[in-house]
């Protein structure tokens, strides 16, 4: 087995504001132009500025505490803003051909939106999950339960949980979206950003037996974890973000799966239902992971070609989410659309070479463009896996940012992330992290118009 986890501690930490390389040649086809600095940018600086954003109680210390909205404006007309609270990417506004600015992902307006609807407990579905930091792991764990070896001690099983059908989600019942993390500015030559800390206590998410999602009882993740997180902008239309999370037990190995459960559609968050299923996406992968009926991997990759889930070149979303007579070659009867009522499932990102090689020397996950706008995003991580996720299960019971509400298609995530339910897939590449390792990792978000 390949840890990759592994690999990527001992790898150096991404510096921040390090020089970013755009050229990326062509993957099957798709044009994308390349962000460029104009020469006004060389007498302008992108900017930061925090606001209050309401208050909540934060679950770790029960206490009301203060939230802010920190607002990054590069000088291409580009502005985003995060949330304190959950990490959370509230909007995203960048213009368009006709110079229109527009906000390209889903969200709420208010605090109490999200804190009400973001992640609830206990739902059929789990949350939208808007815009948040996602941990201690991103995805699914079959039956909220995965074994670790433990130093001096051997197998020991955990049980998180169970909030999405039979199985854990996003971390659990109160994951890392659900938490006030500290926060404050960073800035270097050519970015700025918000660094956001939180500190997750040995058994996180243990709860007695009878509690929601833990009918007999959760022990909770093992492990202190420590989760730096930094979002970064800066003039070449690049939103990055670069996880830095470490455990800091002494004699306790546990597992984590970050992400960030952005929800994109580039003809704007207040397009009318269904518009992203017009948009053309392309991912840099060749195989995917099929799932059974609740959606945890089978434990195999098999190949997207002559399937719906070939994105190797262009495709819409919309061409052929629908076609449920199309083979899947997935090992089992079931049909992956039907299961997942579109598109909710894991590429295993192609190795990377120079042609798939951009900013901060990352590899191409996805890309996606929108002919109507003419806005373009490609995406950029250095783990072995996405999850493009069609919003296939909001039901038009959300009102979003701008008053809209929000219906199966209107938009789609890139998850950059380690593969569903590794924890229990020894097959897959390993998820656990080792006491007072680190684990370092970015993604970055460029977009042109």
């Amino acid at each position: 087995m390949r840890n990759v986890l592994t690999l990527a501690i001992a790898r150096p930490a991404v510096r921040i504001g390090a020089a970013a390389a755009l050229g990326i040649g062509l993957v099957g086809g798709l044009a994308m132009s390349q962000a460029a600095a104009s020469p006004a940018h060389h007498q302008c600086s992108p900017t930061v500025s925090r606001q209050p954003f309401g208050k909540t109680i934060e679950p770790y210390t029960g206490k009301l505490t203060q939230v802010y909205r920190y607002t990054l404006t590069n000088c291409d007309g580009m502005q985003v803003n995060i949330l304190s609270y959950g990490g959370i990417t509230q909007s995203i506004v960048i213009p368009g051909r006709n110079g229109q600015r527009t906000d390209v992902i889903l969200g709420f307006k208010t605090l109490q939106d999200y804190v009400t609807y973001a992640s609830p407990p206990v739902t059929a579905n789990g949350g939208p999950y808007f815009g948040e930091l996602i941990g201690r792991y991103g995805n699914r764990i079959a039956d909220g339960k995965f074994t670790l070896d433990q130093p001096g001690v051997g197998p020991v099983t955990y049980t998180v949980p169970v909030n999405n059908g039979v199985n854990s989600l996003h971390g659990g019942l109160i994951g890392f979206g659900n938490h006030v993390w500290a926060s404050q500015a960073v800035s270097g030559r050519g970015f700025v950003g918000v660094q956001l800390t939180l500190v997750s206590p040995n058994g996180d998410q243990s709860y007695p037996a009878g509690s929601p999602g833990c009918p007999s009882g959760c022990t909770g993740y093992p492990a202190t974890l420590k989760d730096v997180t930094t979002y970064t902008l800066n003039n070449a239309n690049q939103l990055g973000i670069h996880y830095q999370a470490t455990n800091e037990s002494t004699n306790l190995n546990t597992v984590l799966n970050l992400t960030n459960h952005s929800y994109f559609n580039l003809d704007g968050e207040a397009s009318p239902a269904g518009s992203a299923y017009n948009q053309l996406i392309q991912i840099n992968a060749d195989t995917y992971t099929p799932t059974d009926t609740t959606q945890i991997p089978l434990g195999t990759e098999v190949s997207v070609k002559g399937t719906p889930f070939d994105f190797t070149t262009p495709h819409t979303i919309g061409s052929r989410i629908s076609d449920v007579s199309a083979p899947t070659n997935a090992p089992a009867a079931d049909n992956q659309l039907l299961i997942a009522q579109g598109y909710d499932h894991n590429w295993v990102l192609n190795k990377q070479t120079p042609a798939t090689t951009g900013p901060e020397g990352l590899n191409l996950a996805a890309r996606a463009f929108d002919p109507v706008s003419g806005r373009e995003m490609s995406v950029w991580t250095d783990q072995p896996g996405v999850q493009f996720y069609t919003s296939n299960f909001l039901t038009g019971t959300l009102v979003g940012i701008s008053g809209n509400t929000y219906r199966q298609g209107a938009a789609y995530t890139f998850e950059t992330q380690h593969f569903p339910n590794s924890p229990n897939q020894p097959n897959f590449p390993s998820t656990e992290l080792g006491p007072g390792k680190t684990f370092t990792s970015s993604t970055v978000f460029a977009f042109n118009w």
